[in-house]
């Protein structure tokens, strides 16, 4: 005989509603204790303060009051024994908890400071003192080198194994500082600088995620107060253990810079020709601008001790774990990506069509002229590079991942984008060189065109990286972006700019000299090829920049190549105000500027 089931009583909570009701119950239950707490408190604070009001003010006891036969310990006999004195009742809440990921990517504790990264922060100090104060040449690459050499310390000290990508970025770093060395013009120079202080975080952090190659950089930042406590505790550390050897070093270094300074100062007023090549070689530090110095070893040398801080414990980004987002179905994740494909190669065959010959039907039906239709067309081809970097993003992210018929689906659709975003940052491309034909090379055109060149080289890397994993696609695009501006910076952007139009100029006879008088010392060579006087016109406002020159190490080598081209070549003399100088016209024979010397 089978069991019958025993039917559920009526009154019976349903399963889904008892977690809610047992929640209700615990609260209040929570609730009424805490009334019946802050009753408790409120009739103990009563009863206090109505002790208070009988205690007698003076000695002895009160009308009315018995003394005990033996007094409370602590209270006056004949005093009544006061109640319990009320416990404060105070409702604090409970601070919120940290965030795992912070947690994760905090720094551990770093070894105490060695001497020798001491000894190389005080260097850097010193050398930023002394070559800083002047301009930028070589004196970034000088002062890098001891600043460089204080994370290594600090990091061999923490135990940190040199990787061959901390080495990369190391080097990268070092040579963009080359481009300060090499090139006068501002807008390489600052991308440069820029860009070294990033690849040195990179080394300094070492990780591999997005989350490393990007927010590594804010490490040494956030490592500048920390690295004040550090040197304190280190000096005391070491001040306690080995007082004789520091009283050793600094007697030692003292007596040695005395010497120096003595005999320097015999030595160059004995001899001209030596008190010459040594005024070249110190620099010239006067009292009035010691406060400048005192502010530049400073910076120098706690931004020597905040590298070497980071480098000591750097964040950990890597341990920075992100979810990735809902697979979504085959349909609905490809259609979108399909249509958009399909839109891709209908542009694209457009443009095959314009680029085999039919630039003129195309511009007889839009009414537009040659460099126009070039104009219009780049900076919507350029945001549109850009887009498809980040709907690759986001496709990626909510792919579908269930087997393998899913990783071929994404890798196709993926794949077929970037091939045609490709033929887009073509025809980009294309677009600019007849921008460029019709109105001579600019800053803006030439940066412009260096990024769409970069983002084609991310589209390659990023169609790799579907085909051989995505593990190495972070630092890959980080460091194709420091090489970027570096090789941006030694292909001398502000000479391309001359040359391109001094060659427009001999094709066309336009040419616009007041912008190219703009440039820096970089375009000289070139602008020094334009007949007179628009040679003059051209090299005048350069030439007043330049003035007499800096020290050696704040001098770069295009500035002193200038300079010698225009002691070679004196500019002319001209007769009319610069304002009257007709640009870009092709009847302009003579240079308007007066007063050239």
């Amino acid at each position: 005989m089978a069991d019958t089931p025993i039917p559920e009583p009526q009154d019976a909570v349903p399963p889904q509603q008892a977690a809610p009701t047992a929640r209700k119950a615990e609260e209040t239950q929570e609730a009424g204790a805490a009334r019946e707490e802050a009753e408790a408190a409120r009739k103990a604070e009563a009863a206090w303060n109505a002790w208070e009001a009988q205690r007698p003010v003076g000695p002895g006891p009160r009308p009315g009051t018995q003394t005990p036969a033996r007094a409370v310990a602590g209270k006056p006999p004949g005093m009544p024994v006061p109640p319990p004195r009320p416990m404060a009742y105070s409702y604090s809440p409970q601070p919120p908890a940290e965030p795992e990921w912070l947690k994760a990517v905090r720094p551990l504790t770093p070894q105490p400071v060695r001497a020798a990264t001491l000894i190389a922060a005080a260097v850097t100090g010193l050398l930023a003192a002394l070559l800083l104060g002047d301009g930028i040449g070589a004196n970034l690459l000088i002062v890098a080198v001891p600043a460089a050499a204080a994370a290594f310390f600090a990091a061999q000290a923490a135990g940190r194994t040199v990787r061959p990508w901390a080495l990369l970025w190391a080097a990268g770093g070092l040579g963009l500082l080359v481009v300060p060395l090499l090139r006068e013009a501002g807008w390489p120079v600052g991308l440069a600088m820029v860009a070294a202080l990033a690849a040195g975080t990179c080394a300094l952090v070492g990780g591999r995620s997005w989350y490393a190659v990007v927010l590594g950089p804010t490490g040494l930042f956030s490592a500048a107060p920390a690295s004040v406590a550090w040197l304190v505790d280190g000096i005391k550390r070491r001040a306690a253990v080995n007082r004789q050897r520091w009283v050793f070093w600094i007697r030692t270094v003292g007596i040695a810079a005395g010497l120096l300074i003595v005999f320097g100062a015999l030595f160059a007023s004995a001899d001209a020709a030596f008190a010459d090549l040594l005024g070249s070689l110190v620099p010239d530090i006067t009292l009035g601008d010691s406060p400048w110095r005192a502010f530049l070893f400073l910076l120098g040398a706690f931004g020597a001790l905040a590298a070497a801080r980071n480098a000591a414990a750097p964040a950990r980004w890597d341990r920075i774990r992100t979810k990735p987002g809902k697979a979504r179905g085959r349909l609905e994740w490809a259609l979108p990506l399909a249509v958009l494909n399909v839109l891709f190669a209908f542009f694209i065959s457009v443009q095959l069509v314009v680029l085999f010959g039919g630039y003129d039907t195309v511009l007889r039906e839009t009414g537009l002229t040659y460099a126009q239709y070039a104009r219009q067309g780049f900076w919507q081809l350029l945001w549109a590079t850009v887009l498809v970097l980040v709907v690759i993003a986001l496709a990626q992210r909510w792919a579908p991942r269930a087997g393998h018929r899913d990783r071929v689906l994404v890798r196709g659709v993926l794949g077929t984008l970037c091939a045609l975003t490709l033929v887009v940052v073509a025809s980009a491309l294309r677009r600019m060189d007849l921008y460029v034909d019709a109105y001579g090379l600019t800053r803006l055109r030439i940066s412009v065109y260096a990024m769409e060149v970069w983002l084609g080289l991310v589209i390659v890397m990023i169609m790799a990286a579907g085909v051989f994993g995505a593990r190495w696609l972070p630092r890959a695009v980080a460091g194709s972006a420091a090489a970027a501006v570096l090789a941006f910076g030694l292909v001398n952007p502000d000479g391309i700019i001359a040359e391109q139009n001094v060659a427009r100029h001999e094709r066309t006879s336009k040419i616009d000299v007041d912008y190219l008088s703009r440039l820096s010392a970089d375009a000289v060579p070139a602008l020094d090829k334009l007949p007179e006087p628009l040679r003059s016109c051209a090299l005048a406002p350069i030439a007043e920049e330049l003035g007499d020159g800096g020290p050696w190490y704040a001098t770069s080598l295009a500035e002193r190549r200038a300079r010698d081209i225009l002691a070679s070549r004196p500019l002319v003399d001209t007769s009319r105000e610069p304002s009257s100088l007709p640009v870009s016209d092709a009847r302009t024979t003579q240079c308007p500027i007066s007063g050239v010397r």
